[in-house]
Order: structure tokens, then C-alpha cells, then sequence
């Protein structure tokens, strides 16, 4: 078989890929070996698929060289993703830190992007995996692809496979193999948007605050994210445990705030004026949930004392306590339950305006297997977006 671009993979930077290809007049043909588009897509969100940010500017974006991604997102916006929607009359809304999610379902992004691919005269086949890529030499058939449906020769191959997270819908490390064979350097790729895993001994303490949610911030070296933390059985997650962990590295600390809006010394030596014959506990239940509230005292070690009684360094062990509470990590969930991978296809080794590798004329590379990851929020489908058109208007 022959054609003009095989893109390898039917996610959300793959189909936006081969719908801007398409609409150039390219022959596309799109390679899934799900056995349907768009899987990631449709679990995203909890099935509303928070398919951007308002604020998904190159600021929100961790890579090695933060400046990569810069060119794509300019060029692809969030708005005009929006206005994609419009065409299609997909109605959503605005959630909190600027997502935007689909009203009805995330089935609706996906059947966008098959119709207007498809519409634009692309190929798409499921249950089609490819094993082999490599260049041919002949000036107009540069590359071949071997797959379970037979060879393909193209002018150009595009790498949309994604990356390692969420093994149950079928994660593939496809590109990072290709990419390795092939001599295109990758750095090391970890688990990022996901739930950090502790010890024992810090185990011990949150297991009994399961359900818990609060705001509070959340920082890692000169990172921080102020978002809503969550207490479970396996350690702690919520919005601002994900988001840090994407910069968090093994070995490292993370300090949490869990009243980030208050000076609490301040506020605890004010009730101990007003409220002299109160226990602590049952003052710090005022500001945190009451049983949150009790352990913390129980942990610094006054579980029964009156705030009266107390002086100002008594005062001061358990403002540290909520204020900068410091916990070493053992690890995280993995993969398993990691929303992408960190890490991936060096960007130096690509064009920033074109997604091509600059080593390998007519081979691209998009979306989550690049070095590029996104804050929680919208962000990492913006990339996909981004990089997918980037790809799309020059393969």
C-alpha cells in the first residue's frame, strides 16, 4: 500500500494530525490497534473530557527546554479549538482554574475529530498495529512501515502513540522504541499527574483522614500549586498532590500548606486571647475539618491541651504542623493510574515548528511523546492539539 502519510496512532494528537493533513490534500492514513479512536479521550474528565485550559499558555507546560513548546500553542490556541466545537454545535462549560469541559460527553470530541478527518478524505484503521519503521532510501517513498495488516511505503510517518500512562487502554511505548532504534535521543520517562504513595509511618497517620479534601498548596523545590488535596487510604492525591507530581523526583521533599490563606501563628495566638479556655483541638476545627483538626494536635503532641495553657513555641510546633508539614514521598501510583508520562523524545532533536525530527526528514513526532507535559487542567490536550496541527500543516 501507498500513501502520502501514515500516522500511527488514533488519539487526540494523531486525529487532529491527520484532519489539518487531510484538508491540505495529503492522502492520510491513520494506524490504531485499539480496536476504536480516541480511547484516552473518552475516559478523560471522567467522561466529560476536559479538552483545554483557557490559561494553557507555554507557561503551564514542564520539558527540558521550556521554550519548545512555545511555537505550536501560539499558532493553535485554545481558542481556536473552541471554535472547532462551534462548528459542530458541542456545547460545554467552564469549571474551576479555567477548564472547560464537554457538557454531554467526551464521545463528542472524538466524533468530532473522525468526522472531519474522515470528511477531509483520511483513512482510518483499528485493530491495526505497526511493529517496524525505517527509512527506504528511494526519494519518493522515504519511509515503510510494517504492520499487522501488511507494509505501507509514505513520504512521511508520524509518531502519535502517546505515552506510557494508563496501561489498561492499551499505552504503547512505541515512539520511545522507534525513537531509540533509530538513534533520536529520549530522556528518561516517569509516571506524572499522579497520586504520591508514603511510608508506614506517614501512612499511619493519613489512612484514618481517608476522604478528607481540603485547599491547600503544595510545593516541590521552587514549584507550587494551590489546589484541592484529598486524603486516601494509599497516602494522599487531589488536584494539588497530581499536578506536584509531575516536578516531584525520588528523594525529593514536599512542603504542604493546609491553611494557606492565614497566618495560623498569628491566628492561634489571637484565640488564645479570645478563646483562653478552648482546646486546641477544638479551635483548629474552626479553620480544618474537625477530624484533620484532632490529629494534628495529636501529632504535635497536645492532643488534650488548652490553648490558654500554651506559649508562643507551643503555639509555633503546631502552626508548623499545618503551615509547612513535610513529607517524603516513598513513590507514586505508576503508571497504573498516572494521567501522562514526563519525559520522552528529547526536544532538541525536533523542529519546533514542524514536530519533524531533525535527523530523519519525513519522520514527526506529537504529543505525548515529546518532552512536553502539561499542568492538570486541560493543558495536556492543548499540546495534543497544538503539536498535532503544527505536524499537520507541514507532513
Amino acid at each position: 500500500m501507498e500513501t502520502d502519510i501514515v500516522i500511527i496512532g488514533a488519539g487526540a494528537a494523531g486525529l487532529m494530525c491527520a484532519m489539518t493533513a487531510a484538508r491540505r490534500g495529503r492522502r492520510v492514513l491513520v494506524l490504531e490497534h485499539n480496536d476504536r479512536p480516541g480511547r484516552k479521550i473518552l475516559i478523560s474528565g471522567g467522561g466529560k473530557c476536559n479538552f483545554t485550559n483557557r490559561d494553557a499558555g507555554p507557561n503551564g507546560y514542564l520539558s527540558s527546554n521550556p521554550h519548545f513548546a512555545r511555537s505550536a500553542l501560539k499558532r493553535y490556541t485554545p481558542q481556536d479549538f473552541l471554535d472547532l466545537l462551534a462548528t459542530h454545535a458541542i456545547p460545554w462549560h467552564e469549571r474551576d482554574h479555567g477548564q472547560l469541559f464537554c457538557d454531554r460527553s467526551a464521545a463528542d470530541i472524538v466524533n468530532l475529530l473522525v468526522e472531519e478527518a474522515v470528511a477531509a478524505g483520511t483513512t482510518i484503521q483499528c485493530n491495526v498495529s505497526a511493529s517496524h519503521i525505517a527509512p527506504t532510501g528511494e526519494e519518493d517513498r522515504r519511509w515503510v512501515v510494517e504492520t499487522s495488516a501488511g507494509p505501507v511505503h509514505c513520504q512521511s510517518v508520524v509518531l502519535a502513540t502517546g505515552g506510557l500512562s494508563i496501561p489498561k487502554i492499551g499505552a504503547s511505548n512505541f515512539a520511545l522504541r522507534v525513537a531509540e532504534q533509530l538513534g533520536i535521543p529520549v530522556l528518561d520517562p516517569y509516571p506524572g499527574l499522579v497520586p504520591l504513595v508514603f511510608g508506614e509511618d506517614d501512612l499511619a497517620f493519613m489512612r484514618p483522614l481517608t476522604g478528607i479534601a481540603l485547599d491547600a498548596t503544595a510545593t516541590c523545590g521552587k514549584t507550587r500549586f494551590r489546589e484541592a488535596l484529598l486524603f486516601t487510604h494509599r497516602g494522599l492525591s487531589g488536584p494539588v498532590i497530581l499536578q506536584i507530581s509531575s516536578f516531584w523526583k525520588q528523594g525529593d521533599a514536599v512542603r504542604i500548606n493546609l491553611c494557606p490563606d492565614r497566618d495560623i501563628l498569628a491566628w492561634l495566638a489571637e484565640r488564645r486571647d479570645s478563646r483562653p479556655k478552648a482546646r486546641l483541638h477544638t479551635v483548629v476545627s474552626e479553620i480544618l475539618p474537625n477530624r484533620l483538626a484532632q490529629s494534628l494536635c495529636e501529632r504535635a503532641g497536645m492532643p488534650d491541651t488548652v490553648i490558654g495553657q500554651t506559649g508562643n513555641k507551643t503555639l509555633s510546633i503546631l502552626a508548623d504542623q499545618i503551615q509547612a508539614w513535610t513529607v517524603y514521598p516513598t513513590g507514586t501510583e505508576g503508571y497504573r493510574t498516572a494521567e501522562v508520562m514526563v519525559g520522552g523524545v528529547d526536544t532538541n532533536a525536533l523542529s519546533s515548528r514542524t514536530m519533524e525530527v531533525k535527523s530523519k526528514p519525513g519522520l514527526y513526532i506529537i504529543g505525548e511523546a515529546v518532552d512536553v507535559t502539561g499542568w492538570l487542567g486541560g493543558y495536556n490536550f492543548q499540546w495534543a492539539w497544538a503539536s498535532g496541527h503544527a505536524c499537520g500543516e507541514c507532513a
